[in-house]
């Protein structure tokens, strides 16, 4: 904890506050010292037992994800305070955990809308990577219904997973583009030049575009 705080920076913390995370840790910095660390599974759970976000952010890195059990991850995703802890908790540990898919089905139903949507983000993932079994029609028949008028990080999750639709499933491409336009989430979010916008017809497009091309070359 203490070479923790020895690495705070006020700078950092002013950019991260911006994005809901209150800690002034470098993640470069942040990911050598867990690189000198390795893996240690009871450090990991200590750190993340103090409730502050930079420790717990160390934790993820050295942790054993497969170690915990399902009911351990239900307790960290609802303890999970800040964005980045509960983006690094589900793609860092729980992604990699056998109970995911247990996990996935739970949490997407679950009435708080920051659990539900980390169930959206492992739903992501399988369409992405494991379709088979999911359906995706009914996926977007509910995208359709609660997007629009979701909280944030619920909305942004649905709206990954609307995307992901999109781009690797052609045979629901027309409809995904469509859904994407009537409700026009995200399709005024400040985009970064170079960087491709949220905005789930944009996205889809512009992906289907980048894949095509590595086809071609």
């Amino acid at each position: 904890m203490a070479e923790l705080a020895a690495l705070e920076d006020p700078k950092a913390r002013v950019v991260n506050e911006r994005h809901g995370d209150d800690h002034g840790v470098n993640l470069g910095k942040l990911r050598a010292l867990a690189k000198r660390l390795k893996t240690q599974q009871e450090l990991a759970c200590r750190l993340w037992a103090t409730d502050d976000t930079a420790a717990r952010l160390l934790a993820m890195l050295i942790c054993r994800p497969k170690a915990f059990a399902s009911d351990e991850l239900d307790v960290m995703v609802r303890e999970a305070r800040t964005p980045k802890v509960h983006d690094w908790l589900v793609n860092y540990v729980v992604k990699k955990n056998p109970c995911s898919e247990e996990l996935r089905l739970a949490w997407s139903a679950d009435p708080d809308p920051v659990v539900a949507s980390a169930g959206w983000a492992l739903t992501t993932e399988r369409v992405a990577k494991k379709p088979g079994g999911l359906d995706l029609a009914g996926l977007l028949d509910v995208i359709e219904a609660e997007m629009k008028d979701a909280p944030d990080r619920l909305q942004w999750a649905m709206n990954h997973c609307l995307a992901q639709i999109g781009i690797g499933h052609a045979e629901h491409r027309a409809r995904a583009i469509d859904i994407g336009e009537r409700l026009e989430v995200l399709k005024d979010y400040p985009t970064s030049q170079g960087c491709t916008s949220p905005f789930a017809p944009i996205w889809i497009s512009e992906m289907v575009r980048r894949q095509h091309d590595k086809t071609v070359a």
